[in-house]
């Protein structure tokens, strides 16, 4: 039933792909809602299919698979909504790409890491602001390669005003890093709850999570002192959200990586 449940919302992902990538290729214009709606019922049946994974019994399976299949439907409902209201169709394939590979993972890679969330709340919390921080700064991520791409593409003398569904790059700039506000902030609640509610957080095993998350944090901070304090724009900042990416990247999928892939395979 899982893996029914898995391909159904799989190929809704790829069905609201198929019908954004060609309005990316050519000016014609891309019908939001039957994008939103296959989106919508897909992130439906992701939601279903991660209940089941995660919330098996007592305590709950926060496998680096179940984990990263959450992120991703976070990341596809996040940018699903900012639909309505900016031209992310860019991002889309993306992110709907990777949600579907990672239900997917989910449903044919099992995994096991189970936690009592129930009898901690404020770890709850903790993992809940991670999560959004993450998701949050993985899109705007994203919208860094979409703003170093429509550079790339301007440089060239090769115009994008032809077409409507790409945006123009200044409101591209501004959206990144609203959202690089909105994620640092999230971060930084992150961090600040992980030293409050978490005791053994500085201990061994998790010191290299705090590390991590710290230096992004002091990236995002830079790059975002950076362009209102001294007009940073371009490459640099295309770089700093890269180098902060993939430093929480490590933080919270590193040494997860390695004991339940690679040793535990």
């Amino acid at each position: 039933m899982d893996m029914l449940i898995a391909l159904m919302a799989a190929c809704l992902y790829f069905l609201a792909l198929g019908l954004v990538v060609p309005g990316l290729t050519n000016s014609n214009g891309i019908k939001t809602k039957p994008v939103f709606f296959c989106a919508l019922a897909a992130i439906a049946l992701h939601i279903l299919l991660l209940k089941d994974s995660i919330l098996i019994g007592p305590g709950q399976n926060l496998s680096i698979i179940n984990v990263a299949s959450l992120m991703s439907l976070i990341i596809a409902s996040l940018t699903t909504l900012a639909m309505l209201k900016m031209r992310v169709w860019f991002l889309l394939p993306v992110v709907y790409s990777f949600a579907a590979i990672n239900l997917c993972a989910a449903t044919l890679l099992p995994g096991a890491f189970i936690t009592h969330l129930e009898s901690h709340p404020q770890v709850l919390l903790h993992i809940s602001l991670a999560l959004f921080s993450y998701s949050t700064l993985m899109i705007a991520t994203l919208y860094a390669i979409q703003l170093a791409w429509l550079d790339h593409k301007l440089k060239n003398k090769k115009s994008l005003a032809i077409n409507p569904n790409i945006p123009p790059l200044m409101m591209v700039e501004r959206q990144l890093f609203k959202i690089i506000l909105v994620g640092n902030s999230l971060l930084t609640v992150t961090l600040i709850t992980g030293f409050i509610f978490i005791q053994d957080m500085l201990a061994q095993g998790k010191l290299h999570k705090a590390v991590l998350s710290l230096m992004a944090w002091c990236v995002y901070s830079v790059l975002l002192w950076g362009h209102y304090q001294k007009g940073w724009r371009g490459r640099r900042v295309v770089w700093f959200s890269l180098v902060g990416a993939f430093l929480l990247t490590l933080a919270y999928f590193g040494s997860r990586f390695v004991k339940e892939i690679i040793i535990g395979a």
